[in-house]
């Protein structure tokens, strides 16, 4: 089954880019673990998912870019055709004059009604060159315009078209320190509009990401470009095929159905997110070698300390005991040490990797107590390894990952709100106050449901 992506704003549109170039140089990775008819059915179950077949054998990806400025699109057109790898369809993006200036309301009220009718064009054709449609891959950042409004807008509107398909939003977090005054404004209005209309919140925090571009790969000055070749090889490890249950050369054909089925069992909890391991610079991967046992008690400890990388983990807190109080079930004002988790889903890659020992991931004391392990953890394996990892693990996970970061956002759009500031530029183009009321409380409910789990 295929995925049709949607790019949206200048966020979306560059790393929608590397997120396919990722896809596409894995798929064509010479592997030595692998046999060449298990080499074969990866690379064509990766090229179902993700691109259609051209004329002349240049892949073309299944997606639609879509920005109110013509500058990034352009970029990102040309990146993939000089490539020479895959490349983008020859009508598959639309693109405008004037951009959202930062303003969520523009980008909601203004430009998603006016090109409503070109961009569902757009998407309808990418649509039916899909034999079997699995859902959209939505990317978007929320602090800015364009990807955020005219995003939230986009998604509403595939929830009305195509109520049958799941719709997953890849949403970038913006920097705590901030990159737009008003980005507190627009991250509530995009989180409380995605909750109504997206099955499933994919978050990647810039923060994190940053940390992992400077800790772990040892780069200096860090661009945009670098931290969206993490995310890209972050969402690859999670998007690339993996066995179904009948084994091997059988990989699964509904991967959104799948990840949703597996992380998302209440349509109240959809946040989810994604930490991988080993990841490094090329420099050091020549040097590492790694074992399962290593590899995967780093990562369950990254997931109940709630760390993004396996430098700087606190070893100190631990699961609950049964029968004591969780530490979770606290006010937020005391810090949340132990991170519970309604489900998890682990995909392990690479050599030996059916004698990973995964009994640390099924302890129901990591779990909320309204759902049994065998149900909250489930694991997805493949012997082929990913990008040049001999062994890797990415763990994607629906926790309390997310409840601090919330609460903040929500705080400070919250001391602007009671002041009014910047409210006038909202509600020019249609964003009430109400509007705005709805979503602190719907955000707050979603912050307030994590907290008891």
């Amino acid at each position: 089954m295929s995925i049709v992506t949607v790019q949206l704003g200048q966020c979306g549109n560059q790393i929608g880019f590397e997120v396919f170039d990722a896809l596409f140089i894995d798929s064509h990775c010479p592997q030595r673990l692998s046999s060449k008819r298990e080499n074969e059915a990866y690379q064509a179950s990766c090229k179902e998912r993700f691109f259609s077949e051209e004329e002349n054998g240049v892949p073309i990806a299944r997606a639609v870019l879509v920005d109110m400025e013509p500058k990034v699109i352009n970029q990102t057109l040309s990146k993939a055709a000089q490539s020479g790898r895959w490349k983008y369809g020859q009508h598959s993006s639309f693109c405008q004059k004037q951009g959202s200036g930062n303003n969520w309301a523009y980008g909601y009220s203004v430009h998603g009604p006016r090109h409503e009718e070109s961009i569902r064009n757009l998407i309808q054709k990418e649509v039916e060159k899909c034999d079997s449609l699995s859902g959209f891959f939505i990317i978007m950042s929320m602090a800015g315009g364009t990807g955020s409004g005219l995003g939230a807008f986009v998604t509403q509107n595939l929830q009305d078209q195509y109520s049958n398909s799941l719709k997953m939003n890849q949403i970038i977090w913006p920097y705590g320190t901030g990159e737009v005054i008003v980005q507190n404004y627009n991250s509530i209005l995009t989180l409380s509009h995605l909750y109504r209309s997206s099955d499933a919140l994919l978050v990647h925090e810039n923060d994190a990401v940053h940390k992992i571009c400077a800790k772990l790969m040892n780069i200096k000055q860090i661009s945009f470009s670098d931290i969206n070749q993490v995310l890209a090889h972050q969402l690859g490890s999670v998007f690339q095929p993996t066995y179904s249950a009948e084994g091997s050369f059988h990989y699964r054909r509904n991967p959104l159905g799948d990840l949703m089925e597996n992380l998302v069992p209440h349509p109240e909890f959809k946040m989810l997110g994604v930490r991988n391991i080993p990841q490094m610079s090329e420099n050091s991967l020549a040097y590492s070698t790694f074992t399962w046992a290593g590899l995967l008690k780093h990562l369950r400890q990254m997931l109940i300390s709630n760390a993004k990388m396996e430098e700087g983990i606190d070893w100190q807190i631990r699961p609950p005991l049964p029968g004591l109080p969780s530490l979770s079930k606290m006010s937020l004002n005391k810090e949340l040490h132990f991170n519970t988790s309604i489900a998890n889903l682990l995909i392990l890659r690479g050599k030996d990797v059916h004698s990973a020992d995964l009994e640390g991931f099924k302890d129901p004391a990591l779990y909320t107590s309204w759902l049994e392990p065998v149900n909250a953890f489930n694991v997805w394996r493949t012997q082929r390894a990913f990008s040049k990892y001999e062994k890797s693990a990415a763990l994607v996970s629906n926790s309390q990952f997310l409840v601090k970061p919330l609460d903040m956002i929500v705080g400070k759009a919250w001391n602007m709100f009671a002041s009014k500031a910047y409210v006038h530029q909202y509600t020019k183009f249609g964003i009430e106050e109400e509007d705005f009321l709805d979503s602190f409380a719907l955000l707050e409910q979603v912050v307030a449901s994590y907290c008891t789990l």
